[in-house]
């Protein structure tokens, strides 16, 4: 390449901004395959789309799959989440951790990679985005203080599950009130003698009007909370102890509604594993 051309472009960009490495933000997205499509959708994704279409891209550093087989399904609640209809949909789910303050500058490019991919015929189109969005990260709360892998590591360390949590609130003052609560009482309070080694806490961003149009506009934005926990076992070990009730001690306190609690196991790289088990 020329001198002064893209490659210098790309030393000065290296030069400037933020290069920590807080997750400062995240792309969460639960997607439901087409029925007759799952082998299909499972190979794309860890073939191609998770490389060419996540991890690929500028500050975007970590990233892991997941997925709900039917009997982790079934566990999900609230029967009428507001997030997830039926309560059962959305059998995988991905996450990604972005560098604090380069959200702008990735999203930009997230915008143009999948315009391009679309356009040469490497996006599987039989799969619906049940909850996708870009997040703030807000907070970090921890079981064993400053013991143990950090929110940095979460996407590497070799957890055994996830539980997504989401919250909705009447508007941002109340969405205040529950990031207090939840960061002051009681997330320090559930994590105690847990399995659950840390969670994190986010708030959604609106998606930009030039974004995929098979993605919907995020919902929520202004008073949505999203927890992502992360066990040490597997969550059908430590559900019904654990995990149940949650939407109870949410509205017991008047601080909002609990619209879906969900565990997920981790996939395996490189396989179809669980694929014969969604349905």
């Amino acid at each position: 390449m020329r001198e002064g051309g893209q490659g210098e472009a790309y030393a000065r960009l290296a030069g400037v901004g933020p290069y920590g490495v807080r997750p400062g933000h995240a792309l969460i997205t639960m997607v439901e395959p087409h029925p007759g499509q799952e082998r299909a959708y499972n190979r794309w994704y860890e073939d191609d789309h998770f490389i060419a279409g996540a991890m690929a891209m500028p500050w975007m550093f970590a990233g892991r799959r997941w997925v709900a087989t039917r009997e982790l399904q079934l566990l999900r609640y609230p029967a009428d989440s507001a997030v997830a209809r039926p309560v059962t949909s959305g059998c995988y789910l991905s996450t990604y951790w972005l560098t604090e303050g380069r959200y702008a500058e990735h999203l930009k490019w997230s915008v143009g990679i999948n315009q391009r991919l679309n356009a040469d015929g490497r996006v599987h189109h039989d799969r619906t985005h049940v909850f996708t969005a870009f997040h703030e990260h807000v907070d970090t709360v921890y079981r064993d203080g400053e013991t143990g892998p950090r929110d940095f590591h979460a996407l590497d360390y070799p957890y055994a599950g996830l539980v997504m949590e989401v919250i909705d609130t009447e508007g941002p003052e109340r969405r205040a009130d529950l990031l207090e609560w939840l960061r002051g009482e009681h997330l320090k309070e559930r994590l105690s003698n847990s399995p659950a080694a840390m969670v994190l806490a986010f708030t959604p961003h609106p998606l930009p009007d030039d974004r995929m149009s098979y993605v919907k506009q995020v919902e929520g934005v202004g008073n949505r909370v999203t927890l992502l926990w992360f066990l040490e076992q597997d969550p059908r070990t430590c559900w019904r102890e654990h995990f149940t009730g949650l939407d109870s001690v949410v509205a017991q306190r008047g601080l909002g509604s609990v619209e879906l609690v969900a565990p997920f196991i981790p996939t395996v790289p490189g396989t179809d594993r669980y694929v014969d088990e969604l349905r």
